[in-house]
């Protein structure tokens, strides 16, 4: 009975993409929410620069006063150039709400000081003071409507809106495929338990994280899988995907010429030309490049002052050699290290979801063809390159400071290009619904072992009572709602995969293998028409 009804609920999500939207919006944010309830204010990475910064930005200060800051991190001394506001006085204690428990696993969060709202304003300090402001501005109007820890939790969920609406988009373009389910498991792989937990807390990280879920996602939709009655759809949400990705930070001007690439490599010819000729391609790339020259004055008009006094030894070459070694805690990272990355989670979340991502790679090269192999070794060299070439440049400047959600923008790319080879490749008659079931269930326990695992480690610490009770510290609404919504969201997010696919798809995938040929002019257009007649 269950299996019917889940059945028949993905039956009436397929018809109709705005339901779909909504409903992946609700899991998503559901999800999202879980984290910002669940973790204490300031006890993600950063967070007191991004809230300051949030607040002063919804106030009018989009610049602030250069202030030059003392810092010690990892030994290495160093004077930050930070920005000063003048802001409510609660912000002055934010900086200090998790010195007490980062880097203690054994420590509750309960030692953290109160933050209490008391009349006047204060000059504090950020460190993301030199950021694009539309972020912040988007996430810190609620601190003008209400007062104290409230408006900090607001904030963070605003921020999991923007999130949450970026990656349902993703869902919808995975949904627009022929074997959608292969699309939608690609998105949800991409999805990792990490970019959830940047997801619901104030930092720019995590719509950059989820702008670039949307690019991957409409770009291989575009080119891969054309269809001229949903071009004007994808063309919009990867123009709005852009938009995000380049105003976040400068780094979205290497995340998303990636993306595109990899597009252009595995679409056809005839895909693209039609792309090519409509008017709304040469108007969202208008608007994308505004976006991009007006992100490139920003940042040459903010540099940073900064003086950090780097160890002499600190060359590229050794700095290279370093992030080489460190490449296993990235991978960790960007699939789950939450708090100020003190929190490592479960090694069944670790072992399950690189499990998922490496069956899904070796599936895909397993059928891939030339261009397809070339793809998913692209990508995963970028995985490993990207950070040795940006360390190695960088280190002599700013220390070893890289960090695996950093790579995470350009690193969802991989389950999703390696969904859509398989979607194209797979013979009919292969039991791949079976498996991507399997699959989806073994990331549904990762994501929720790793939600748990954290709340754990928050609320009683890492020697306290495995069953979290009784607990030292508890989110707003308790601990026991945010583990109950987390585990119904999750699991409905693991479900997408049974959206059923496009009618009469799996006829013709069953009579001739889908997909461009190596030349690029290959007649897919002409196989999707088929497809359509037969629906």
């Amino acid at each position: 009975m269950m299996i019917t009804a889940v059945k028949s609920i993905a039956e009436r999500l397929s018809s109709s993409p705005r339901r779909l939207w909504a409903v992946a919006f609700a899991i998503l944010f559901a999800l999202s929410a879980s984290w910002a309830l669940a973790t204490p204010i300031g006890g993600a990475p950063d967070e007191p620069a991004h809230l300051i910064r949030a607040a002063a930005v919804a106030r009018g200060q989009i610049n602030g006063t250069e202030v030059m800051t003392p810092h010690e991190v990892g030994g290495i001394k160093t004077h930050w150039a930070e920005s000063g506001v003048e802001l409510p006085r609660i912000y002055e204690d934010l900086s200090e709400t998790h010195l007490c428990y980062a880097f203690k696993p054994w420590q509750s969060a309960d030692c953290a000081p109160a933050l209490k709202h008391s009349p006047g304003t204060a000059e504090v300090t950020t460190s993301a003071g030199r950021y694009h402001p539309a972020y912040y501005f988007a996430v810190g109007w609620p601190s003008l409507l209400l007062p104290g820890k409230t408006a900090f939790y607001l904030m963070r969920l605003m921020s999991a809106a923007i999130c949450s609406a970026l990656a349902a988009s993703a869902v919808v373009s995975a949904a627009e495929w022929r074997r959608r389910s292969f699309t939608l498991f690609g998105v949800v792989a991409a999805t990792t338990p990490m970019s959830l937990f940047m997801f619901g807390v104030v930092n720019p990280n995590g719509p950059e994280i989820a702008a670039s879920i949307l690019v991957w996602s409409a770009a291989l939709a575009l080119l891969m899988s054309p269809d001229p009655e949903l071009l004007n759809r994808r063309l919009a949400r990867l123009g709005m995907g852009a938009v995000v990705l380049i105003s976040i930070r400068p780094l979205g001007l290497i995340w998303l010429p990636g993306a595109v690439l990899f597009a252009l490599l595995l679409g056809s010819r005839d895909a693209l030309r039609t792309v090519l000729r409509h008017r709304t391609t040469w108007i969202w790339g208008a608007v994308t490049l505004v976006t991009a020259v007006l992100a490139l004055l920003w940042s040459s008009t903010h540099p940073d002052h900064s003086v950090i006094d780097t160890p002499r030894g600190l060359t590229p070459l050794a700095a290279a050699r370093k992030t080489f070694d460190n490449g296993l805690t990235y991978i960790k990272q960007m699939i789950g290290y939450f708090g100020w990355l003190d929190v490592e989670p479960p090694a069944a979340t670790l072992l399950l979801w690189s499990g998922v991502v490496v069956a899904l790679v070796l599936l895909a090269l397993c059928y891939a063809r030339r261009r397809d192999a070339l793809a998913v070794l692209g990508v995963l060299a970028g995985i490993v390159v990207i950070p040795l070439v940006a360390q190695a440049l960088q280190a002599r400047e700013l220390g070893m400071i890289w960090q695996g959600r950093y790579l995470l923008p350009f690193a969802v790319g991989l389950p999703i290009v390696c969904a859509a080879v398989c979607h194209e490749r797979l013979p009919g008659g292969f039991a791949w619904r079976r498996l991507l079931m399997l699959c989806s269930g073994a990331l549904v326990v990762a994501d929720f072992a790793g939600f748990v695992w954290a709340l754990r480690r928050i609320t009683v610490g890492n020697g306290g009572s495995f069953f979290i009770s009784p607990a030292h510290w508890a989110p707003p609404v308790g601990w026991q709602p945010c583990v109950a919504l987390y585990a119904v969201a999750v699991v409905a997010l693991g479900l997408l995969v049974a959206v059923p696919d496009r009618q009469g798809a799996d006829r013709q995938l069953d009579a001739s293998p889908a997909g461009p040929s190596e030349g690029g002019d290959d007649g897919g257009s002409a196989q999707l028409a088929a497809v359509r007649v037969q629906a």
